[in-house]
This record gives C-alpha cells, structure tokens and sequence, in this order.
C-alpha cells in the first residue's frame, strides 16, 4: 500500500503564501493561559450568556471556575495525558470544563450529544477515555460506559459526581497537590474527525498547535475591538471551530459569547437582536431559512446590530449570498476554510482582501500569515501555479500530530515534508484569493469528466421553487456516476423533475447535467452543516430499487 511518505520527492516549484508578515507566536504558554491572559482587567465583563435561560459567567467566574476545575480534577487522580469525555450540548459552562481539563494536564475530546451510544462508546475506546463530563438529559446514555460521570446539574443524581460539590471541595483542597509540568507540545485536545476517508478518527492536538492557529487567525482583528464583539454560539462546541473559533478566540479577544443549544428560527431572531450580536458564525441551511423563511417577517429588523456573518462547513451558493445581502444590507458576508486537521481556520480575511468580497463570491479567503499553501496534481503529486484546480495541501505549525494511534491513516494525510493534504480540490487566483471546488471523494466522475456537486446545488437554489438542494453521485452502467439531485421544493410548487433537469441544463456544460431529481421533505444534514451526501445516495439507491420492484411485480 503506497502512502504518502513513500511518495518520491514532490514538486515544490509554485508554494503560496501570505501576502501579511509572518506573527508571533509566543512559547512556554499553554492554551487556557494564553485565551485567558489579561482576564482580570475584564473581570465583571460578561464571558457567556445562554440565550434562553439568561445564565450568564463573567470573565472573573470563568477564570476562577477553570482553575477550580482543574484542582478537582487532580483529585481524581486525572494524571496529564489522560482524556476527558464531553457528552455535552452548548452550554454557558462548555469552555470551563473544556480549559479546565487542559489547565490539569488532561486532554479535552467533546462528542456530540445527540451521537448513538454505540458511537460514543467508540470514541471512549479509541481515545481510551478515563472520565466523562455530562448533563442530566445524557446521564442514562453515558452510564452504559462504565467510566466515572461528573454532572452538570444543580441536582445529585445517583451514581455521579456532581460538578458543583467538586468544585466547592476544591476550594476547600487547598493547593496540596503536585503538578505535573504542561508543555506547549502536550496534547490537549482530541477531537473526531472523519478527514479525507470518511472513517472517524481523533485529531492529536497540542497548545503549541492550537495557540498557533488562534495567532494566525486573530492577527487581522484590531486592537480597539478587544471587548467589544458579542458573538453568536451556536456552532456545536464539541466541533473545533466551535470550541476554537467560538469560544476560545471570543476569551482572547475579551468579548461576550451568546450560548445557544440548538436552531430554532423565532428564538435565533430574537436572540440576535436582544443580545445585540455582532458577528455570527452560521451554517448555509441558516441563512437560506433567513433568505426564504416568512417567519423573519415578523421581526424589526432594523433594531439588529449585526455587522457580520461567517460560514465555513460548507459551499455558499453564491445566488444565497446575494439574496441575504439584499435581504440585510450592511451585514458582511465571510466565508472561511478550515479542517479539525489543521486546528481550525486555514484560510479567511484578514486585514487586506476585504475589497474583493463583494466582487468575488465563494472565494474562501487568503493565505493567513504562518502558513504554506499549495495546490498539487492528485496523481502526479506535482505542485500546479496560480488559477489550476488541484488538491489542497497546508504545511504550518497548527498541522496535527497525526491520528491517534494510528499511523497508517496520518501517513496518507501528512507527507515526509511536513505537507497536510486536505482532500479538497481548490485553486488560488492572481490576486491570492483561494477558491474550493469541492472534495476529491465527492467529485462526481461521469464519463472520465470530473463534475462538483456543489456547483450544481448552487444553480439548483437558484430556481425560486426550491428550498434545498443535495447533489450526490449514483453508479450508472455507461457513465460510470451520474449527477442525481435531491431537491426540496417550496410549499404549492408544481414543477417536475423534467423541468427542474432542464432548469440545471441551461446552465451548464452538456456533461454536467444532473441526470435524476428526487424530491424530498429535508436535506439530512451534521450538526455543523455539512450535507450527509452518503445518507443521501443511500435513499436514493433505495428508492430506485424499491420503485424497480414496483414495476416488476407490476
């Protein structure tokens, strides 16, 4: 089996990089000293604030609570290294218990609550998890995996530590304990990704990685905006950009974190417009709900205070950017990428290029200072020049350790020169603005021609009877993949699926054509918005068979 290290020497002629100098990134310096530095001077500021319930943790509270945490930890014998499992949806507490663990040394894996308790059981396994952090609603599902249970409750519930009591008793503990020495190249986080196979695996990453990422990314935000952004928390924490983008860079940059649990349109609005948010990271099926829902007509939107939107789980259409900044005009629109792989945030805006937003749509951003970008062929592995679509490879100190405990899978995704290769096919154009096309995985391959699902869902949503739209690849005798669409149509809309095939047809080149329309209630979609295009190509697969059988007992 070849893998990337047993690759020959590749062709290193077209590097890119940032058109910002290089920043600093400061040594010795774990991640919860580095987002909480220079808290005090924001101690009575408000850190989080859930949306619904009002519960809210100062700056003063969070700094306390993230070092109570972690000497209660120490009294369970938490020794550094061992992973901590949070079972948890976003809650004002979530980037305590999070800096908490990496404050004791500990390594922080969140999961998504809403996740098979078999699915968790994995993650546990995998990451030899030795503790679990959870709330009353998952405390039944968490049991089953026989690790100790610290709950989030007011509440004792049998069979469970209660955070409360744990933290109450760490202030009684004193400071008699030894501490373990925690060095930027420790480990403190593990999240899950699928990365460019498709399989679930945990992402080893250090403070050093992380405090990296966080320095690349904050570079471009100005000095006078420390304390005075709100931003919406509504990404699952449990995903990185969640606990990273959200949670962490808002307590570098001293703001205010509106919590909110799950999507619900009325109470999003709301929430918008009471907490006067100013920056909100959503996903595309949002704003196609702020864009086409009637429920937004019920609000004042000229009370919102919001100055910008980012979305990075998924392609943009750029018919969607162009009806929401119609719809709120003044509101920025960024679009950003970024892999768990790489910490993050790999590419956005930052202080130069927001000239050609508005002029470019779908472009993802520039290089962020630190990094080396480049584009290579997927078979030859040769680097390609400016305006050729290739995979996407980043070398910079926010890559990986590797998958844990298993080198077979980070030898595929990082090379011997240190290059990660994303799995995404983009490009990067005169000007340094970098374009995705899609994932290699998705490409649709009809008759050797490479077609990108997320173009054709682009034109699709701009059919004004549909509301969603997934494009995935079916296997097909003679082209070998077809394009087939799974299509959410408007309520009282007539067309079929010969116009809807037509509508895509006029707009693009004859081997793009999507071949097959399913109509369909919903577009199954992950917590962080990307399409469940695998999910999707089974239903459709069953119904093709299903109707197959129809006809021949017909």
């Amino acid at each position: 089996m070849t893998t990337r290290n047993q690759d020959s020497v590749q062709d290193e002629k077209h590097i890119f990089r940032s058109q910002l100098p290089e920043v600093q990134v400061p040594c010795d310096i774990t991640l919860p000293e580095f987002v909480l530095q220079n808290a005090e001077s924001y101690a009575e500021n408000v850190a989080f604030v859930e949306a619904m319930s009002g519960k809210a943790y100062t700056y003063r509270e969070v700094l306390r609570d993230t070092n109570r945490f972690s000497k209660a930890l120490h009294s369970l014998r938490l020794k550094k290294g061992h992973v901590v499992l949070v079972v948890l949806p976003n809650v004002a507490e979530y980037a305590i218990v999070a800096l908490g663990i990496m404050t004791a040394g500990g390594v922080f894996s969140g999961v998504n609550p809403a996740a098979h308790i078999s699915e968790i059981k994995k993650q546990v396994e995998v990451a030899e998890a030795k503790l679990v952090v959870t709330n009353a609603a998952n405390f039944e599902k968490v049991r089953e995996l026989k690790l100790p249970v610290i709950l989030l409750e007011e509440e004792l519930m049998e069979g469970a530590m209660n955070w409360h009591k744990l933290l109450e008793a760490a202030d009684r503990a004193g400071n008699n304990f030894v501490k373990e020495e925690i060095k930027q190249t420790d480990l403190c986080a593990l999240p899950f990704s699928s990365g460019t196979t498709g399989v679930s695996k945990g992402v080893m990453l250090t403070h050093r990685n992380l405090v990296a990422n966080m320095c690349s990314t904050l570079s471009g935000v100005p000095q006078e905006m420390e304390g005075k952004v709100t931003t919406l928390g509504l990404i699952p924490f449990f995903h990185i950009y969640g606990i990273t983008g959200i949670c962490c860079s808002t307590l570098r940059n001293k703001g205010k974190v509106v919590v909110m649990g799950r999507f619900d349109l009325r109470t999003f609005i709301n929430a918008l417009i009471t907490h006067e948010i100013t920056f909100a990271p959503i996903v595309p099926p949002i704003i196609l709900a702020l864009v086409k829902n009637p429920i937004v007509e019920e609000f004042d939107l000229s009370s919102l205070k919001l100055q910008a939107i980012m979305t990075a789980a998924a392609p943009l259409a750029p018919e969607l950017q162009t009806a929401f900044e119609r719809k709120f005009p003044g509101v920025d629109v960024q679009e950003a990428y970024g892999l768990t792989e790489h910490c993050c945030i790999t590419l956005n805006y930052g202080n130069i290029g927001k000239e050609n937003l508005s002029a470019k749509k779908n472009t993802v951003g520039r290089i962020l200072p630190n990094l080396e970008v480049k584009f290579i062929d997927p078979d030859t592995g040769r680097s390609l020049p400016k305006n050729t679509p290739g995979e996407i490879c980043v070398r910079s100190q926010c890559v990986m350790q590797g998958y844990y405990k298993n080198e077979e899978e980070t030898s595929r995704t990082i090379d011997s020169k240190g290059w990660m290769h994303t799995g995404d096919i983009g490009y990067i154009d005169d000007d340094g603005d970098v374009f995705i096309v899609d994932r290699i995985k998705e490409l649709i391959k009809y008759k050797g021609f490479q077609v990108a699902p997320a173009e054709l869902e682009a034109i699709l949503l701009t059919h004004p009877s549909i509301e969603d739209a997934a494009v995935v690849p079916l296997p097909d005798e003679e082209a070998g993949e077809i394009p087939a669409a799974s299509v959410v149509m408007a309520p009282n809309s007539n067309e079929t699926e010969e116009e809807i095939i037509k509508h895509v047809a006029s707009n693009v080149a004859h081997y793009k054509k999507v071949r097959l329309v399913h109509f369909v209630d919903t577009i199954p979609k992950s917590p962080s918005g990307k399409v469940m295009r695998r999910l999707i190509k089974e239903k459709m697969i069953e119904k093709i068979r299903a109707d197959e059988s129809a006809r021949i007992v017909f």
